[in-house]
């Protein structure tokens, strides 16, 4: 299997959980670091799919290598090497694909619960609870020919998918505890200061953290599985 091409866009927005899992399953992954001088591939034909992390810029500041990614983006959707896309990624997903980015509905910081919308979504997301976590001020709209597959309570546009292959979620579920412990303490003075509905303060995600980062990965886990069976050789 031909490794998985990640865009990571700021240092402290990792793959995480992603590639624990991929790693746990054989899966071999090429980390493109944006935020440290790194370019991207010219094409993804080395590559099996693609992965878009998220970040704190927006899906619609003129950053040098977007039209890059938007191209690759559409290389993948016409080759049908599956994209996954988290919070941001999702975001550039939706763009790429003539989608629009605005301003949330209202921000999101902390665990939302999201409702399935569309039968889709079990195969996706299985059953149960969808505890999952946000962190974002910008939301997507469902492009054209996409499937929306969950709604928020805070923010109605969660998750989509294109073609059956190419998800884009709002929320991060490739978080795990090194990355929330560090996003609570790298962002403290922006969840006071947050003014929303969908905004958790850090005591309340504290009291719970371990259990709720589980259950967490417990639905990434079947995200990603689903997502690799589109994986190309």
């Amino acid at each position: 299997m031909l490794p998985i091409a990640i865009v990571q866009h700021d240092a402290f927005d990792g793959p995480s959980y992603f590639a624990t899992w991929l790693t746990a399953q054989g899966l071999g992954f090429e980390l493109f670091q944006m935020y440290d001088t790194s370019t991207l591939p010219a094409e993804l034909s080395a590559y099996s799919g693609l992965c878009v992390l998220g970040g704190t810029m927006s899906a619609n500041d003129p950053l040098a290598y977007y039209p890059q990614l938007f191209a690759l983006v559409h290389e993948a959707v016409r080759d049908r090497k599956p994209v996954i896309g988290h919070c941001l990624g999702g975001q550039l997903l939706s763009r790429a694909l003539g989608g629009t980015v605005q301003s949330s509905e209202h921000a999101e910081i902390g665990w939302s619960t999201l409702e399935p919308v569309h039968a889709e979504a079990t195969d996706w997301f299985g059953a149960g609870t969808l505890q999952l976590f946000q962190w974002h001020g910008e939301s997507f709209s469902i492009p054209a020919g996409a499937t929306k597959l969950l709604h928020g309570e805070y923010c109605a546009n969660q998750a989509y998918v294109v073609d059956g292959i190419h998800l884009g979620m709002q929320f991060h579920c490739e978080v795990d505890l090194p990355k929330l412990h560090s996003w609570l303490e790298l962002g403290a003075n922006e969840i006071r200061r947050t003014d929303s509905p969908g905004v958790q303060q850090a005591e309340a995600m504290l009291a719970s953290l371990e259990a709720d980062t589980a259950h967490s990965q417990r639905i990434a886990g079947h995200i990603y599985a689903r997502w690799a069976r589109g994986l190309k050789d």
